[in-house]
C-alpha cells in the first residue's frame, strides 16, 4: 500500500494487478516455488520453467516468459503452496497431475543439484495435489 503511495508520489505508474490464479498460473507458480525452495533461483531453473510453461500451454518463448514472470509475482504474494495446489487438483486430472509432477521434477534437476529443500517441497505438493504414494516421484 505504501509503496503504491509513493509511487505515485514520484510520478510513476501503478503496477497492474495480478490476475486473478487459475490452474495454469497455480502451476506456474509451484514450479516458481520449488526452485525457490533452495533459496537459489539458478538460471537453469528459470529456462526450465519457460520451456514447461511453453510446452504445456503452447506458448512461443516470450510469452512464456511473461506468465513466468507473473507467477513469480503471484507466488511472492501467496499465503502457501496450498491455495495453489487446490487450484491444480480441483481442476486438473489425476494423469495430468502426474504429468504436472513429471515437469516438477524437470525444475529441480535443471541446475544439476538436487537439495533437501527442493524434495520437501515437491513431497509437499504431491501430497497437496492427492497423489498417491505409489505414484509419487522417487527423488
Amino acid at each position: 500500500m505504501f509503496e503504491s503511495l509513493i509511487n505515485r508520489l514520484r510520478g510513476q505508474p501503478a503496477e497492474p494487478p495480478l490476475p486473478e490464479p487459475d490452474e495454469h498460473l497455480a502451476l506456474g507458480a509451484l514450479l516458481v516455488r520449488l526452485a525457490r525452495s533452495d533459496a537459489n533461483y539458478h538460471a537453469l531453473e528459470i529456462g526450465e520453467i519457460d520451456r514447461i510453461l511453453a510446452e504445456t500451454f503452447d506458448l512461443k518463448p516470450i510469452p512464456a516468459a511473461k506468465m513466468r514472470a507473473t507467477c513469480e509475482k503471484l507466488e511472492a504474494q501467496a499465503p502457501g503452496t496450498p491455495d495453489f495446489a487446490l487450484l491444480i487438483r480441483q481442476n486438473v486430472d489425476y494423469p495430468h497431475r502426474l504429468e504436472m509432477l513429471q515437469a516438477m521434477a524437470r525444475v529441480i534437476l535443471a541446475d544439476g543439484t538436487r537439495a533437501p529443500e527442493e524434495s520437501e517441497t515437491l513431497l509437499e505438493i504431491e501430497q497437496m495435489l492427492g497423489i498417491s504414494p505409489d505414484d509419487r516421484l522417487p527423488l
